[in-house]
């Protein structure tokens, strides 16, 4: 039965993250840690807007970024992290490029987006590979493991490894399998509800194992737990929040609460509470994955003018509250944070050629 919002996907999830959650006991002898990572989904040609507009996006980010991220720095001194997942088909070596001066501030960094739609396995591992190669190669971004170049993921329109139910958007249901071959050391789709690529674990970070013969191999998985060995030929999913707040407008009701930050979703105190309360825990560790798309006028203007910087001071007074230290994070280093809690590391496979076998068409 499909319930508003596609609950039926994600409130069972959501009822057993919060038990867990509040089961969860950290050592009172150390500090608790609030890792907190933005994962822009930056798109500079969303719309379809000319190239101009285009380099005016990128520009805005490159501007006015390092002065809010050298304002809003951690318990530690750090300043705040942005991680940009780029798109593969939205390519243009000039803005690759400007963004790769923010990585060299120590102010952001870029990982790895793609949007796809059927076209085939082959496809898929070519416009990959290359990109992959062209970021490492061309514009020294993404981290090296033994010689080969490593990445974050988030997968366009939500559909990672063939997740829709009609199939559009992937058609890889071994999609997790190629993604580890190619050197993707995690996901960070997720949260996706009220889409119905939206997984049953929520509020997780935990392992996908894929069986390439099926779709939404990442529906579950176990959970990362310290001193647990991760299952072979895992790939690391990082979950970002998903719970229920009041209804801004209408406070009786529910509304769903998936930790974006747009234009229709500025930050608030109530809603950082919400963050911590639904945020993934490992030991004395918090990984906070907030989320947005923010390229487009009408996020980044609102983003750049305030609602980062506000975002980050009511987490920061959240963590106050809790009497928890803040510690800002890009993909890569909240996934380094992850192994150092869990004490458990997966190496991604690193293979010359991609294995091969047989094509997994969509269902």
């Amino acid at each position: 039965m499909k319930l508003p919002r596609n609950a039926q996907l994600w409130v069972p999830g959501w009822v057993a993250a919060r038990r867990r959650n509040r089961q969860h006991r950290f050592d009172p002898t150390r500090p608790v840690t609030v890792h907190l990572m933005f994962a822009d989904h930056f798109e500079p040609y969303w719309g379809k807007p000319t190239d101009g507009i285009a380099r005016a996006r990128v520009s805005a980010w490159v501007e006015q970024w390092p002065r809010i991220a050298e304002r809003q720095r951690d318990d530690a001194g750090r300043p705040a992290q942005w991680t940009f997942f780029y798109p593969q088909e939205e390519y243009r070596p000039d803005l690759l490029e400007s963004l790769a001066t923010l990585c060299r501030r120590g102010v952001a960094d870029v990982e790895v987006h793609i949007h796809h739609d059927g076209e085939g396995e082959a496809d898929f591992v070519r416009r990959m590979r290359g990109f992959v190669q062209t970021l490492s190669r061309d514009h020294g971004l993404l981290r090296a493991v033994n010689g080969h170049p490593t990445f974050g993921f988030i997968h366009g329109n939500w559909a990672l490894d063939n997740s829709r139910p009609d199939g559009r958007w992937c058609g890889l249901n071994n999609e997790l399998t190629l993604l580890r071959a190619l050197g993707c050391y995690a996901d960070f789709t997720m949260p996706a509800a009220p889409d119905p690529c939206q997984t049953r674990l929520v509020n997780a970070i935990y392992w996908a194992v894929d069986d390439p013969l099926r779709p939404k191999s990442h529906d579950t998985g176990p959970l990362v737990q310290p001193g647990v060995p991760a299952p072979d030929e895992a790939l690391l999913c990082v979950q970002g929040p998903l719970t229920v707040r009041p209804h801004p407008r209408w406070k009786l009701l529910p509304s769903l609460e998936v930790g974006e930050l747009a234009a229709y979703a500025p930050p608030s105190r109530q809603r950082a509470d919400r963050w911590l309360d639904a945020a993934p825990r490992i030991g004395n560790d918090v990984f906070l994955k907030l989320y947005t798309h923010g390229a487009p006028e009408k996020n980044a203007v609102p983003l750049l003018g305030g609602f980062i910087a506000k975002a980050i001071e009511d987490v920061r007074a959240a963590c106050a509250r809790r009497r928890w230290a803040l510690s800002h994070a890009t993909a890569a280093q909240l996934v380094d944070a992850i192994h150092a809690t869990s004490g458990v590391v997966t190496a991604t496979a690193h293979p010359a050629v991609v294995p091969a076998g047989p094509e997994r068409a969509a269902r």
